[in-house]
């Protein structure tokens, strides 16, 4: 794969430094600016400080990024242009029409892949949508989750998800779903959503361990790492779904469906629920980013 490194992120890899791959769809769609700006910033922040360096992925006039400069995150979070929202099928259109987007988990986990990278910090994950048995609805992310050797830290799948089913093809695609700290499988935007976990890691060296049996020892494909949202900004579960489902409905009478439905629910949430959601999605994405780093480290160092 053809893919153009940052300077930081070369100098990383070539000397084994710990790191850390980032979306930016969340930049390019997923966030309003200049909150989103603010978050990716924040997300690099938390990696830096625990010791690793973040690699953000995108599509740039149809080159494949590893790590951005400030000017290309600025263009993808500003949003003067089109900018497409890029899922793992989307990556050769991007690449053979010069496009510029931003990249959602399945090309992200791709991306890493190829670039060497086993550590991952997003949001959310994508799965399987609520009412699929008639539209069929179901992200990429759980294929890419199961091929590619990247552990993914997040707060759980997106609030918009069905989570029993995306539970239960999750385990269908052969990914360990792992809780941090926390024996409950965390909805996004709330600590609880009465999911059981199997498993569940105390500390970040057992995290690691556990990666590297998967890649190294057994050459198996991605594990998700669950970390609850910080308890501060988080928000309790029925106060969510009252307003999901009000919020989708809407989506449904004006036709939005799809990549489009996440962003719309995201945007509509924070208007709806005062910017508390957005505040909770801040704050989650720069804790995950956090216990990614130290994951990478303690990775990189064989812990």
């Amino acid at each position: 794969m053809d893919l153009r490194f940052s300077d930081e992120v070369r100098r990383a890899l070539d000397s084994r430094q710990p790191v850390v791959a980032l979306e930016t769809s969340v930049v390019a769609q997923g966030l309003p600016y200049p909150d989103n700006l603010a978050a990716a910033r924040a997300c690099e922040e938390a990696i830096r400080r625990a010791g690793a360096v973040p690699a953000a992925t995108a599509v740039v006039d149809g080159q494949v990024c590893i790590g951005l400069e400030d000017a290309q995150l600025r263009r993808l979070a500003e949003g003067k242009e089109k900018l497409l929202k890029l899922g793992s099928r989307d990556l050769a259109i991007a690449v053979a029409t010069r496009a510029t987007g931003g990249t959602t988990v399945s090309a992200t986990c791709e991306l890493a892949a190829a670039a060497g990278i086993r550590v991952f910090s997003t949001g959310g994950i994508g799965g399987v949508h609520r009412g699929a048995s008639e539209h069929w609805d179901i992200s990429q992310d759980i294929a890419a989750l199961a091929r590619f050797p990247v552990a993914v830290v997040c707060a759980g799948a997106k609030s918009v998800l069905d989570l029993p089913k995306t539970m239960e093809l999750l385990e269908t695609a052969g990914v360990p779903v792992i809780g941090v700290g926390t024996r409950e499988l965390p909805s996004f935007h709330s600590r609880e959503s009465g999911i059981q976990l199997e498993h569940s890691v105390g500390d970040v060296a057992t995290a690691a361990r556990i990666a590297r049996a998967r890649f190294e020892t057994l050459g198996q494909g991605g594990v998700l790492y669950t970390v609850p949202p910080p308890e501060e900004t988080a928000l309790p579960k029925h106060e969510v779904e009252l307003q999901i489902a009000s919020t989708l409905a809407e989506a449904e009478r004006q036709g939005i469906r799809g990549k489009d439905v996440t962003p719309f629910l995201l945007r509509e949430l924070g208007n709806r629920t005062g910017g508390k959601t957005l505040k909770a999605n801040l704050a989650l994405l720069a804790n995950n980013a956090r216990f990614a780093g130290q994951l990478a480290v303690a990775y990189a160092r064989g812990d």
